[in-house]
């Protein structure tokens, strides 16, 4: 589905709701998601590199999907509880970005992505960076590029990808193939991604083309 890009208005006038919420519960629980990413690469790194067991693997993956769960009510109760804050709507896509992309650098870094589907790692992180960019132009611009349904999916994919892959070899020991899986659903997620980055660019580009005449 393309993503229509529309020029917001002038008037510099505050949303209504956007003050006051910076401690309302679905901020609260974005904060917590932003927390979780380093205790998430932390239990990563003891796991391999210094050798902290397998166990760690499984509080690794249960930080994770907690974190993974705040993705959705945060933004559900948000429009529920007409608490939507500018904060939130910053903090939001980034959470989901510092969470994928570090995970995948852990994972890269213990081997449990390699070969050729660094690739898909490669494809994941090099859009998220071209589309933040695309974002951070068009916003100089006053022009809003909504997030598309395909992109929610996107996103929802790498989440379930990147949780399965954290298991690594805890995981295999119980259910051999799962990092099989794992690698599979993040090649589908990075395919996604490819598209739905697409998507933003070419909703974005005749903004860029108008910024140069």
């Amino acid at each position: 589905m393309a993503e229509a890009a529309t020029r917001s208005p002038t008037s510099s006038a505050p949303e209504r709701g956007g003050r006051g919420h910076a401690l309302s519960l679905p901020n609260i629980l974005t904060y917590s998601r932003c927390v979780a990413v380093p205790l998430v690469a932390a239990c990563l790194f003891w796991s391999d590199i210094l050798e902290g067991g397998a166990v760690l693997r499984w509080v690794a993956l249960a930080l994770y999907i907690a974190a993974a769960i705040t993705d959705f009510f945060d933004g559900y109760l948000a429009r529920a509880w007409s608490q939507q804050s500018a904060i939130g709507r910053m903090l939001d896509p980034i959470a989901d970005k510092l969470l994928v992309s570090t995970c995948l650098l852990m994972l890269a870094s213990d081997g449990t992505i390699r070969g050729w589907s660094l690739w898909a790692a490669i494809v994941i992180l090099c859009r998220e960076i071209l589309v933040s960019g695309l974002r951070e132009f068009l916003a100089e611009l006053r022009v809003s590029v909504p997030v598309s349904r395909l992109a929610k999916w996107k996103t929802t994919l790498q989440l379930v990808a990147v949780g399965v892959l954290i298991t690594g070899p805890a995981g295999e020991s119980v259910l051999p193939g799962v990092n099989l899986v794992g690698l599979i659903l993040l090649w589908v997620s990075a395919v996604l991604t490819l598209y739905t980055g697409y998507d933003y660019f070419r909703a974005g580009a005749r903004h860029l083309v108008e910024d140069e005449r």
